[in-house]
């Protein structure tokens, strides 16, 4: 599985999470979110930041202009909505998207089957909230296509290998507070993920 370190704040924690083998790091542009940057911030340290390490930007509540202006101004590769839009939406960003589920129900998961997609648990606030998905809705899905949010830890991630998700995403399951990463439960989630 890839995995996928959000909630970025400083070089230390990008650089210890590629070093330890991580696919993407995720940067946070939602001003209420305890793991905000700053695009001038984020760009400081992308621009420290080795080649072929998709460097992802998470945003609610924005508009397709604001979404790539900070894409482009940060150095991010690919847009995560973490938002509800219509899917003419991502067209009007004009650049790479991830669409994110927020899932309250099973049914939820089988929606846009066709397209990667990071399906998270539903809660009011948006991501890091450590809320774990029912693993069981999974059972018998395709999952090829689905990066796995919420509630992942170095404990409970090796559990997922039987599903053949595309890939995970953590955040608060690997912190030492917020947008402060655990070096050595950073290591182990990203070992125990690719196990």
């Amino acid at each position: 599985m890839r995995v996928k370190i959000c909630g970025i704040t400083n070089l230390d924690d990008a650089l210890h999470a590629i070093h330890a083998g991580a696919d993407a790091l995720g940067f946070v542009f939602y001003p209420e979110s305890p793991r905000y940057i700053s695009p001038e911030n984020a760009q400081k340290i992308i621009e420290k930041l080795p080649p072929f390490v998709e460097k992802v930007a998470l945003f609610v509540n924005e508009t397709p202009d604001f979404i790539r202006s900070t894409c482009l101004q940060s150095g991010c590769t690919l847009a995560q909505i973490h938002f509800d839009v219509v899917d003419d939406f991502f067209t009007q960003v004009n650049f790479p998207t991830l669409r994110v589920i927020r899932a309250q129900k099973r049914e939820d998961i089988l929606k846009y089957t066709d397209e990667y997609r990071l399906i998270d648990a539903y809660c009011e606030a948006f991501g890091g909230s450590g809320k774990r998905l029912n693993i069981e809705w999974f059972e018998g899905v395709d999952c090829s296509k689905i990066i796995l949010a919420g509630g992942l830890t170095p404990e409970n991630v090796a559990t997922l290998s039987e599903y053949g998700f595309y890939a995970v995403d953590v955040s608060s399951g690997v912190e030492a507070a917020y947008g402060k990463k655990d070096s050595p439960r950073v290591r182990a989630f990203i070992t125990k993920a690719k196990a």
